[in-house]
């Protein structure tokens, strides 16, 4: 290929940011800051940029770049035809004002139309070409603002020019309109591009005026940039509902008065139905800011705009039916304090009031009746009716009197039992109301950074159907679950006890949660149930063979919890990772497996998560809950038993007051009481020291992790 100068309208190589290379048409050039202005098509919108001399010059080393104040080696008349042509044209529609886009799309040019007046040009046209313009002028159109556009062997003509090859002369002129029209494409491209820039610089130059200590504007002007490319098609109610043994979707919230008031960006973008794009912010070595957008595929997406309408409709309603099929059905909320997880379940607040009737459990409750009371199950006779527990430090207690301590035991037929759980008859949503009402006030709740009444322990919502024939049998269940903060998890090295063992249990609670949906999805697994309380009273609810489960993992939008929406996302994305394996029968029983065995075998699949150490420190702090078990279980015997030996030393007593009492048997009696008093006293301090020792090395083991930390 023969060289060729650099100048407006040719074709040149270019290289992209992201290191593609193509072609794209010089539109300008600055000889005083050495740059050119390009500008190409892409995805149907014209684009453009600057570029260094130097650039050009590596990519396109068949171009000769002048210096500022150097002319061309050639004489300007005896240019190449097809060349000279393209600049005479150029000039001649961008000076010479003679005729308009009009007139080049009706084709009407009269003889004087087709001569150029440029003293610097070579005349061309006129009646000597029967006003047609020569070859020379044949090549291509150059446009007012440089554009070259290839067009067909164009010829111009009059429109009473009648001579042989008109037609012809008709179909090329035709395709110089097309021409024109391709113009006046780009033109218009051009204009709205820029103005698209001009407003983006406007409103970015308003919210640095309006907000100028704004830390984050760097990273918010990034993500604006970033979502200008997404196509945002977000879920909506006419999308189908489909059906999964195990469904796990992710809600966003919208930013709260608090993080709106800290000046935070919204990290987190939902384009469809089932994606989101957490927009994390990084730093290079040198400093220099950037975004790492990670993408996650869920079964659904909502976004902060959805209600808690919309996400009923998608995650719990569809559970419904399991329970009236005779299965077992669990829909939880996860996810950090404060990220919506009880507004999701319980309903919406006004202030510190709260609107149960909004929430996933009374919504839940009301299809339960529902359906109930349907043509197709009114036949079975069902009873509804509903439980509210909590799980907090390894410890279970009733909400639903006074938070009454529970124990949870197995049968001789291995199904767990929770002993002395408050379980009410209801036949209306408004009762079931009263119940939520009434466990939400009664459930621990402590202050994090996150929120001033911060949800410390699983709540567990339960509603039971069973047949008014047999109501010692469960029918089906469905458990709706407000699980404890998962950041909560995180603190096992806290300086205060009870913190440590609120920490490690929701820590050991959710993987064990895992591990056991992860059983559902491989039918035949072994359930690490022992592990936790919480996967222990959900055990049911994961070996039937009709169970289904719902996870919605809930997170904060803002910057400042970018970390802890992440932890949520990689949860919630390994929950529906092994809920995607190849479904296997259970064919044989169970295996018997002790608490160590459980949690030995939850360290195998979370080496990530559960480190040597912490594995230590759930193995120590199990050891310590065995002990205050057992100390509290003979407590209880023991103020039973000394009850029963009072009431024997009062009877022995008053034997002495007959006159022909018997000293020897009273003497027997008496010394046989006191032993059995001594014997219960000793075993009860024996369980008092075992405590105290599990106590101090546990308060040992904390003090090295925080040392080592």
């Amino acid at each position: 290929m023969a060289a060729e100068y650099l100048k407006v309208g040719i074709s040149i190589n270019i290289k992209r940011t992201d290191g593609r290379i193509h072609t794209a048409i010089v539109a300008a050039i600055n000889n005083d800051q050495r740059c050119a202005t390009v500008e190409w098509f892409e995805q149907g919108e014209t684009k453009g940029k600057e570029i260094d001399m130097a650039s050009i010059e590596s990519l396109n080393p068949d171009i000769i770049i002048l210096k500022p104040g150097e002319e061309p080696k050639f004489n300007k008349l005896q240019r190449d035809s097809s060349e000279s042509s393209e600049e005479e044209i150029s000039a001649a529609m961008a000076q010479s004002g003679h005729y308009s886009d009009e007139d080049l799309n009706s084709n009407q040019f009269s003889s004087e139309t087709t001569s150029i007046s440029n003293p610097t040009h070579r005349q061309i046209g006129g009646k000597t070409n029967n006003g047609v313009l020569g070859s020379a002028q044949r090549s291509r159109l150059t446009t007012n603002n440089g554009h070259t556009l290839p067009s067909a062997d164009s010829t111009l003509v009059p429109k009473e020019t009648n001579i042989p090859g008109n037609r012809a002369s008709n179909i090329q002129n035709v395709r110089r309109s097309n021409v024109v029209k391709e113009v006046e494409k780009l033109k218009k491209n051009r204009e709205e591009r820029r103005q698209r820039q001009a407003e983006e610089k406007e409103a970015k130059e308003a919210f640095l005026k309006m907000d100028p200590g704004n830390p984050h504007w760097e990273l918010l002007n990034m993500i604006l940039d970033y979502r200008k490319g997404l196509e945002i098609k977000p879920l909506s109610e006419n999308d189908p509902i489909e059906d999964h043994l195990i469904t796990v979707c992710v809600r966003k919230r919208p930013l709260n008065k608090k993080e709106v008031a800290r000046k935070e960006v919204d990290v987190i973008t939902i384009p469809s139905k089932n994606q989101l794009i957490v927009h994390e912010p990084k730093n290079k070595v040198d400093l220099t800011k950037y975004l790492e957008n990670q993408l996650f595929r869920f079964d659904y997406a909502f976004d902060e705009t959805c209600s808690n309408e919309l996400v009923y409709r998608y995650t719990a309603q569809p559970l419904i039916k399991t329970i009236f099929d005779g299965g077992f059905a669990t829909c939880f909320a996860y996810g950090q304090t404060g990220s919506g997880k009880t507004h999701t379940m319980g309903g919406d607040f006004k202030g510190k009031d709260q609107d149960c009737g909004k929430g996933i459990y009374a919504m839940a409750s009301a299809d339960v009746f529902r359906l109930a009371n349907s043509p197709k199950y009114r036949h079975l006779n069902l009873v509804v009716s509903s439980s509210f527990f909590e799980i907090y430090s390894g410890k279970v207690f009733d909400l639903l009197n006074n938070k009454a301590k529970l124990r949870i035991l197995e049968d001789g037929k291995q199904q767990v039992q929770v002993v002395g759980l408050t379980e009410k008859v209801v036949s209306s949503t408004e009762e079931v109301l009263k119940l939520i009402q009434k466990g939400n006030q009664a459930r621990t709740s402590g202050q994090t950074f996150a929120n001033a009444n911060s949800s410390r322990s699983h709540a567990v919502f339960q509603i039971y159907l069973r047949s008014n024939n047999n109501m010692s049998k469960i029918y089906g269940k469905f458990s709706l679950i407000d699980l404890a903060g998962n950041e909560r998890g995180a603190d096992t090295s806290s300086a205060n006890r009870q913190t440590r063992m609120e920490g490690a249990e929701i820590n050991k609670s959710l993987l064990a949660l895992k591990e056991c949906i992860r059983a559902l999805g491989r039918r035949g697994a072994h359930l690490p149930f022992r592990v936790s309380k919480l996967t222990q009273v959900l055990r049911d609810s994961f070996v039937g063979s009709n169970s289904r489960t719902c996870m919605i993992a809930m997170i904060s939008p803002g910057v400042s919890s970018c970390e802890h929406s992440l932890n949520t996302l990689r949860y919630a994305d390994r929950v529906k990772e092994l809920g995607g394996g190849d479904l296997q029968t259970n064919t044989g029983s169970e295996p018997e497996q002790d608490d160590d065995g459980d949690l030995l075998q939850l360290r195998s699949f979370n080496e990530t998560d559960m480190t040597p150490e912490l594995l230590n420190f759930h193995q120590v702090l199990s050891e310590l809950q065995r002990a205050e078990d057992n100390m509290l279980d003979y407590h209880k015997q023991t103020s039973e038993a000394m009850l029963v030996a009072y009431q024997k030393m009062v009877e022995l007593y008053r034997t002495t007051e007959d006159v022909e009492y018997d000293p020897e048997a009273y003497c027997r009696k008496w010394d046989e009481t006191l032993s059995n008093i001594l014997e219960t006293l000793s075993r009860a301090k024996e369980y008092v020291e075992d405590y105290k020792i599990k106590l101090a090395a546990e308060e040992q083991l904390s003090r090295k992790t925080s040392k080592r930390k």
